[in-house]
């Protein structure tokens, strides 16, 4: 027997206001074409003046707790991925915690776009290791107060939410047809740190920067890199691309997703997509994909689901659960 994290319930949380690929070509040079093309995005949601990163992580998380139908108060702690912390410091996760009335620990993970997979890692291997039972995994950004609003290469393709999971550690066999987290593998490089990064921060220029992206490059690395950490996801796993009921991957381009899913020979239909309504998302992109998917009925009990990402530093990451 061995310990496994699975998964008591999602919950999902967007910003009320949607701002369209038309809303846009009114206030920077791009055309709702160029972006459709470019990247699959039609609208993204924008947090309201005064709406937090803490805000929209209660939200997601008041609702996995309410879908898995288990009290704040059993929870042993909080590992929120996100870029946009409402402060410099404490941890978001702290605001959470505090909300949601929950003991034990709470702390932030930075992975950019793959922290939702890193935070995932982090808590199931709290549990594994005994020092968790119970613990809830949030992606929550409020990304839009990063941009530079005047570059349309960065400003169109982002957007802000959250989503969160519970998850639970219980006895399993320790063979790929156990519930629950069955593995994660994450990466790093940073030689790659300059190729999507923000320009500034406390320590360099005492701001909050905006994002700066080299596209071409981050397509070609996320490519190579995200079919190579899919293969190590299966291969640890004794399992082949046709056994994956579905690809919840991090939602930054459509083109990259159909690439992904292409090398790997998996059918478009086994893709969860949100990218066009979305946007990307940032750390909060698979648990918001994943709440969709779970709320509409696609993701059925004993489905295999795939997840990856990669984003600033280079970090990249997968995942493989049994739902």
């Amino acid at each position: 027997m061995v310990k496994r994290s699975r998964v008591l319930g999602c919950g999902t949380y967007l910003p009320a206001n949607v701002v369209t690929n038309r809303d846009l070509e009114q206030r920077v040079d791009t055309t709702d074409e160029w972006i459709v093309q470019r990247t699959g995005i039609l609208s993204r949601h924008i947090a309201a003046e005064g709406e937090k990163t803490s805000d929209l992580a209660i939200a997601a998380a008041t609702r996995a707790l309410e879908h898995a139908g288990v009290p704040a108060s059993s929870i042993d702690c909080i590992i929120l991925a996100t870029t946009s912390p409402d402060n410099t410091f404490p941890a978001t996760a702290t605001k959470v915690q505090a909300a949601l009335g929950t003991t034990g620990f709470a702390m932030d993970i930075q992975a950019v776009c793959a922290g939702f997979v890193y935070a995932l890692s982090v808590a199931d291997n709290f549990i594994r290791c005994g020092q968790a039972k119970r613990a809830l995994v949030i992606g929550a950004e409020t990304f839009s107060r990063l941009l530079d609003w005047n570059d349309r290469t960065t400003c169109v393709l982002f957007g802000d939410g959250a989503g969160a999971v519970v998850l639970e550690g219980y006895d399993a066999k320790g063979d790929s047809g156990d519930r629950g987290v069955l593995s994660t593998h994450l990466h790093s490089d940073g030689n790659q740190y300059d190729l999507l990064y923000v320009d500034g921060g406390a320590s360099s220029t005492g701001t909050i920067g905006h994002v700066r992206m080299q596209g071409q490059e981050i397509f070609r690395h996320a490519v190579s890199k995200l079919s190579a950490v899919v293969e190590e996801a299966l291969a640890a796993n004794g399992l082949e691309p046709s056994d994956i009921d579905w690809m919840v991957p991090h939602q930054a381009n459509r083109r990259i997703i159909d690439g992904l899913a292409r090398k790997m020979k998996l059918a478009p239909e086994k893709v969860v997509l949100t990218v066009d309504h979305h946007g990307n998302t940032s750390a909060a992109s698979i648990p918001l994909a994943l709440g969709e998917a779970v709320a509409d009925g696609r993701v059925k009990r004993g489905d295999l689901i795939l997840m990856e990402a990669i984003g600033g530093g280079l970090t990249w990451g997968s995942a493989l659960i049994r739902w």
